[in-house]
Order: C-alpha cells, then structure tokens, then sequence
C-alpha cells in the first residue's frame, strides 16, 4: 500500500491488489469504495474471497490506531471522502468492522484536513433515516476528551488547537442538530451518560465541562435549553459535598465565628495552597477534590464573564438560579458552589443581584414552602447580604424590612402563647431573627450614616420581637448575639436596654435544637472563599469582617470619628423625636423602601428574658454544618 500526489487530479489511493500496486484517482477511488461495500453486502458463506480481501484493506485504512505517518493520514481522508459518497451502501449487517472503526475514531490523533473529514462522514452518517445517529453523537461526545496519552503533557501541540478542535465539534453538532429534529433529545441522554465522575482525573473533568460551557455557549445551545449548564452545576455539587472539614481541635471550642474569620484572613491565602483548614491551616482531608472543584470553578467564571460580555447573562442566571433552588440551596454540605450565584450576581447587582435576593427572600415568607428550605433560603440570604459588596445599602434595608415584618406579624400570632421556650417548633422564626441579627451586624454602621435608611431602621419593631415570650436572644446563636446587641447598644438602637443582656452570653442548648441535626443555626454559605485558583474572581467583590465598619469600631479619620460621636450623641434624640413624626411621613419612608406590601406596627410587645442555661460554646467551621 502506498500513497502518491498527483497534479490536478487529487489525492489518489493506492490499493494492493493481487500482488499488484494500482493508483486511483479520486473518482476511481469512491468507485473502490463502493465495490467494497457491495462485495460484501450479502450471505457471508457466498461472498468471494477477492471481494473480502477488498473489504478487509478498507478496514485497514479506517483503523483508527493513533500514530499514522503522513502518507497513512493522507490514504485516511481519501477513504473518508469517499465513503462519505458511498453512505448509501452502507449498511450495519454487513459492514459491522467498517463502522465500528469509523466510530472509534478520535479526532484529536489526527490534523485538520483529516479531522475535516471524519467530522463530514459522521454527519453524513447522523442523516441516514434511524440508523446511524445514536453511534455519531455517542462518537463526537467522546472527543470532547482528549485521550489519555496527549491529556498528560501539557505541551503536546493537539492541546495548543483545543480551541479549534472543540470549535469543529461544534459545527458538526449544530449541522447534526438541523439535520435530525430528534437529535437535541438523545444528545441531551448520551451527554449525561457521558459526564465524568467525581472520581475521574482533573484533566479530565476539566475537558469535558470546558467543552460542555463552549457548546451551552454555541447556537446548539438553544436546542439543548439549559440542560448543558445544570449538568456542570450538578458535578460541582458532587464535587462540593466530598469535601470534609476536619474536627475543631478542643482548644477552639470557645471561638467565636467572626474571631475565627480573622483566622482565615490570615491563614487561607498564605500560599499553603488549596483546601486550607481556616483555624488550624492544616490541609483539608478532600483536598484532591478541591483542587478538582476549583479548576472547575475558574471554568464556570471565565464562562459567566464571556455571557456577561455578550449580553446573554441575565438568560443564563435564571438557568442557575432554577439549579440553584432546586440542587444547591438544601445540600448543608455545600461550601462552595454557592459562589457561582454570588459571582454571576456581582456581574449584574442591578438585575441578577436584586432577583438572587428577592428569591431567597421570597422562599423565607412562603408558609408552602417546607420548614428546613424556608431556614436554609433566610441562612444563604443572610450571608449574601452581608457579604457582598455590590448590594446597595438600600436594598439590604428592603429586605431587612420584609424580615422583620414576617418575626414581628409571628410574635403577634405567638404572643403569650408560649410559657417555655421550644426551639423546634419556631425553628423558622429563630432562623429569621438570627438572619437579621447577622446582617445589621455587617451593614448597621452602613445604614445608620445614610438618613433615610437611619430612619427605616429605627422604626423596625427589632426590640418588640427580641423581648418577645419566645426569646431569640436566648436561641440564636451566641457569637451573633453578642455583637448585634455590641453594635445595638453604641448605636442607641433600643430605647430601653434592661431586657437586653448584653455580656456574657455562651451558647445554650436552645440554639442547637433549633438549627437541628443539619446545624442550620451556624450555616452561612458565603463565609470567605478558600479555593486558591478560583479566588480572584470573589475577593474584589467580598466584605471580610476585618473590612467592616461597626457602630463602635474607632475610625481613622477625625470627620469620622465626629460622625459616630454625633451618631451616639443623637441617636437617643431621635429616638424621642420620632413619635413627632406623622404616620404618613413614616409610611411614605418605609413604603418606598419596600418590595411588598408592608403591615402597619399598631401592637407593639414586650416580654422578659429569662437567663438561659449555659454551656460551653461550640463553634463549628461556618462554611458547612456538621452532620
């Protein structure tokens, strides 16, 4: 066998025959190709030996072993054009060889004009009326993984034309795709068939889900609808949930969480490397699936920066906040695939940002939604809020509104009703107040230096339901306690402060039967972020505590030191002054504020606390709940 060029005349094939080498032309050799197909098309006992042997050298050159010379590629894509003229002679009874090459080929072997080739036959292929198109998707999903010998070096120069190559995946889908209207729903069956395990190589999983984002953000993907990008979710999740913090060791019992945070501020991006331990920097036992996840991470970032840039950004967020609802909010192992909704809301506060926190928010005041979705959703707004920088003040005010007004319509409904405090029953209404003890404890300081939203949050009914007969303070937990009634106090927040135990407070067995076995009480998903690679893109748009300002904090500047000496000075004055104000004044204030409508706080409550049972805190890493 041979190979030889020939001027005007194309690439011609060489076949052994009888001893004897003949040249073919182009023409001559799709004529080749067709005697060889039909030689064989029948009783295999009645076929003739020539034909067979015929046969058998088509075969050979169709083999898709890697490692071909120049000439062996060249007789490659003779073959291939030619049986792309030959489709109709093809046929799965008696050509079972033949095709089972065609379809183990890997495009990633071979150069462009080769490539070009294959990718035409299998089209070809996929259009051939219920035969052809389950193996032709099965093949051109398995190419988007290069093979294991050209994955290991980082340099092999297939891996420089990537692009390219997934590129030509794309096309020969998306001509498959308007070819077969059946196509989309057996690609989206042979797509999740194909998906890596967890457990598969990084290089793997990350071929594989670069390729999948660039086919979500090929034409294609409007046939697949958002199966492509759910799928990447849901290996993230997978990933995610393999990842175990170690146990605190004993001399961290009594740490409190935004003392911890310091300790990851410190230790997590000291160049140890992925899957720090935030108080031990020891390296986390899953680390090889963090790693794995972070890599994936970057992927998902680079993927939402491009659909930001081309304006399809808002589209694909609602993708994500549908697999958010339905995969992500409930996994309480979850740590850090939350932040793709944080980062694809940083892309777009204005609309993605406000949807993320009206969704969550919205789920809270649901009475159909369960209890633990209902806890978890107000636990993930709470930490959204808190943490990201680019919600405006004025939205963590609308929401704060429309939390307090649900605890407060519930102490209404429970007033008096409760002689003893039972966490679980009100396990919804803990995780409520909790919620808006830990926000006003990063942004309080915000809202008290802007009028209006000073005014709003002096006219929430926070004291009625703090001293109400179901005692929040003595269930939540005691770290946010303290630090809300910290900030509460230098901000003259209260009017009274003799229901209030300000110091002292240590965790008590109320606050642990009320987050539950899922420990939902010290659940707050975006506390800082430790995947190392992934990170650049949540630091420039995340509030660490150390970056907090409190109502307390000392200031560097004197115009600010003068501000928060006038706010305490004042704070009591407003106070007094405010029942001058007219009740339209304050409905106007609060209702421009709001996103849904807002009940009028004629029934203010008051009850005493009781001192509850104290033990020692245990204070578990925040990012996850503990089984």
């Amino acid at each position: 066998m041979g190979m030889e060029l020939q001027d005007n005349e194309g690439i011609a094939m060489e076949v052994q025959d009888d001893g004897e080498e003949r040249d073919f032309s182009d023409a001559e050799a799709f004529s080749s190709v067709v005697e060889a197909l039909t030689g064989v098309a029948m009783a295999y006992n009645m076929v003739d030996q020539s034909d067979r042997n015929q046969y058998n050298n088509l075969v050979s050159i169709v083999d898709p072993t890697p490692g071909k010379g120049p000439e062996e590629e060249a007789l490659l894509v003779t073959a291939l054009k030619a049986l792309t003229g030959a489709i109709s002679k093809m046929d799965v009874a008696f050509h079972t060889s033949l095709l089972s090459n065609i379809f183990s080929l890997c495009i990633w072997n071979y150069g462009y004009e080769t490539r070009k080739a294959i990718l035409e036959l299998i089209i070809s292929l996929a259009a051939v009326p219920d035969k052809f198109l389950n193996s032709c998707l099965h093949m051109l999903v398995s190419n988007f993984m290069a093979p294991k010998r050209i994955r290991q070096y980082n340099t092999h120069p297939r891996l420089a034309e990537k692009r390219n190559i997934y590129g030509e995946l794309y096309v020969a889908l998306h001509h498959i795709v308007d070819l077969v209207p059946l196509a989309p729903m057996m690609l989206k069956e042979i797509i999740d068939k194909k998906m890596p395990r967890t457990t598969d190589p990084k290089e793997v999983l990350v071929m594989f889900v670069e390729c999948m984002l660039g086919l979500e953000s090929d034409e294609i993907g409007e046939f697949l609808g958002s199966t492509l990008l759910i799928k990447v979710v849901e290996l993230l999740v997978d990933l995610d949930v393999n990842i175990n913090w170690e146990d605190i060791p004993q001399d961290e019992l009594n740490k409190g969480i935004f003392d911890m945070e310091l300790d990851v501020e410190e230790n997590a991006h000291d160049g140890a490397g992925i899957g720090i331990k935030p108080e031990t920097g020891k390296i986390l036992k899953g680390n090889v699936f963090a790693d794995k996840l972070d890599s994936l991470m970057v992927l998902v970032c680079e993927h939402l920066d491009s659909c930001a840039s081309d304006g399809h950004l808002v589209k694909v967020f609602d993708t994500l906040a549908e697999c958010f609802r339905r995969t992500v909010m409930n996994a309480y192992k979850s740590k850090f695939v939350q932040f793709v909704m944080f980062y694809a809301c940083s892309l777009d506060p204005e609309i993605c940002g406000l949807k993320f926190a009206v969704m969550l928010t919205d789920i809270f005041v649901s009475n159909t939604e369960d209890p633990t979705s209902r806890m978890s959703s107000v636990s993930y707004l709470a930490s959204y809020l808190s943490r990201a920088k680019f919600v405006p003040s004025s939205l963590v005010a609308s929401i704060l509104k429309r939390l307090v007004e649900w605890c407060f319509q519930y102490c209404q409904f429970r007033n008096g009703c409760e002689s003893v405090v039972y966490p679980k029953a009100h396990r919804v209404f803990y995780s409520g107040c909790q919620a808006v003890m830990y926000i006003l404890c990063f942004r309080m300081r915000q809202l008290m230096d802007i009028p209006q939203l000073r005014s709003l949050l002096f006219h929430l009914p926070l004291e009625p339901i703090l001293c109400s007969s179901l005692e929040p303070l003595k269930v939540c937990l005691p770290t946010i306690v303290h630090e809300f009634l910290r900030q509460a106090k230098a901000a003259s927040l209260f009017k009274t402060s003799t229901c209030f135990p300000y110091d002292n407070l240590l965790e008590s067995e109320f606050s642990k039967a009320f987050g539950g076995i899922e420990r939902l009480d010290m659940f707050f998903p975006f506390d800082p972020y430790l995947l190392k690679e992934s990170d650049r893109f949540m630091r420039p748009n995340f509030e660490f505590w150390s970056m907090v300002k409190t109502t307390y904090s000392n200031c560097n500047s004197e115009d600010e030191d003068e501000d928060l000496d006038a706010l305490d000075d004042n704070a009591e004055h407003d106070n007094l002054e405010s029942n001058s104000e007219s009740d339209d004044e304050i409905e106007f204030s609060l209702s421009r504020m709001s996103i849904t409508p807002k009940p009028a706080f004629h029934y203010p409550m008051a009850g005493n606390l009781h001192n509850g049972a104290r033990m020692p805190a245990r204070i578990r890493p925040s990012m996850s709940p503990e089984d």
